[in-house]
């Protein structure tokens, strides 16, 4: 009888410490975020060096599904229905939400976050850059400097969660 309480005792003790190591060893999220879209997480996003990285490497016409963790850089001011991220290196990805189906708040530019989709990249035209350029509110003399197409780094969002 001896014996099967000294194993008993000793159970609840092993469970116990491997309980405590367990929850040592669970990161806790440090941000609260808003979710935009598809839920999705934060976990296993790539960071905006690793994605201007990706971006480099591929053609116009190439796709790559990826999640990237970065700031926001600028808001679509009349709607939400964009927003630019930034890569790192005066770099910056234009981002649209897949199927226009969902728009994130015009505040919050400078803020983490967290985009799930696919990246590409484009050559926009003129008419386009003009029209992006009027959405972010830049003067009639910035938006007739644009006389130019222009290829950039452009992702198609499923998913975005932002810092709260």
């Amino acid at each position: 009888m001896k014996k099967i309480v000294v194993i008993a005792a000793l159970s609840v003790v092993l469970v116990s410490c491997n309980k405590k190591e367990e929850s040592a060893v669970k990161p806790e999220s440090k941000i609260a975020y808003a979710s935009f879209g598809d839920k999705i997480t934060a976990e296993n996003a790539i960071t905006k060096e690793e994605m201007l990285d990706k971006y480099k490497s591929l053609k116009t016409g190439d796709t790559l599904n990826v999640k990237l963790a970065t700031k926001i850089n600028e808001i679509c001011q009349n709607k939400g229905c964009w927003m630019t991220l930034d890569l790192g290196k005066e770099e910056n990805a234009f981002v649209k939400f897949k199927g226009y189906s969902f728009f994130v708040p015009m505040n919050a530019q400078k803020r983490e976050s967290v985009v799930e989709g696919k990246a590409f990249v484009e050559e926009t035209s003129v008419a386009e850059l003009k029209h992006y350029a009027e959405d972010e509110g830049k003067s009639a003399d910035e938006i007739a400097k644009i006389t130019e197409p222009k290829t950039e780094y452009k992702f198609l969002a499923h998913g975005v969660l932002i810092a709260k």
